[in-house]
């Protein structure tokens, strides 16, 4: 495999990875809750299916703000450069199974990629290091079964 060394951008990846730290911290210490996507999206969304619909805005007014602030970063970002042209290399069955499979993975792992990735290594947990290198593990093994294996 040959680096695409003309579309290497470490300083926009660094600048990225700046934002995404300087947001969890500050929804750490501005909160005291761990900026992982999957608690911040399923809270609201179990509550809802519960029927806890009384104060449910509330509630979930910052988490909320969170998730529209997450869509509204690329809309923005639209306005400073253009974004990446997606190439998805499967049809929809692979990409609903696949979704199904993340979102088992972190129930199972009561947790996500962000939850362990970004906000559990940087407070040195020792669960968030075991989730992060099965899912690692998990994705290499993954690309190699289906790229050199299957010769997909």
């Amino acid at each position: 495999m040959i680096p695409d060394w003309a579309h290497f951008t470490p300083w926009s990846a660094l600048a990225g990875g700046a934002l995404i730290g300087l947001a969890a911290a500050l929804c750490l210490l501005g909160s005291g809750r761990i900026a992982g996507i999957a608690g911040i999206v399923g809270q609201p969304l179990r509550d809802l299916l519960q029927g806890g619909q009384a104060g449910w805005l509330t509630r979930h007014r910052l988490r909320l703000l969170f998730v529209a602030g997450l869509l509204a970063s690329s809309w923005l970002w639209r306005l400073v450069a253009p974004l990446p042209l997606p190439r998805i290399d499967a049809g929809p069955p692979a990409l609903v199974a696949a979704g199904l499979l993340v979102g088992f993975g972190a129930r199972l792992g009561n947790g996500c990629t962000s939850g362990h990735g970004v906000c559990g290594l940087s407070r040195l947990s020792a669960r968030s290091l075991v989730n992060v290198l099965c899912f690692m593990g998990s994705g290499f093994a993954t690309v190699f079964v289906v790229r050199h294996l299957l010769g997909g």
